[in-house]
């Protein structure tokens, strides 16, 4: 077996987590804004929301999909699709 593969087997999630509904509203508010490189305290001023909110829901967003850095939640959420469903797929 391959590392990659071994990779792949290891961070898939059961089928029917595979559903945008499986975040909450802000937390995909949280997830787009990450994704296109925006920090804790942006968000916050973005939002009208405290930090500390921010790293609540972040913190909630990278339990949810079971990743450990922003590397790791971008990459789930591409596998995931949930970035193209939260940006509209073109």
């Amino acid at each position: 077996m391959g590392i990659r593969t071994a990779l792949n087997r290891k961070i898939q999630l059961p089928q029917e987590e595979l559903d945008i509904e499986l975040l909450t509203p802000r937390q995909r508010d949280i997830l787009r804004l990450v994704s296109i490189g925006h920090t804790n305290r942006e968000i916050a001023e973005m939002l009208d929301i405290s930090v500390r909110t921010v790293e609540v829901h972040r913190f909630n967003l990278m339990r949810r999909l079971n990743v450990r850095n922003v590397a790791q939640l971008l990459r789930r959420a591409l596998q995931l699709g949930l970035l193209a469903k939260t940006f509209g797929a073109k």
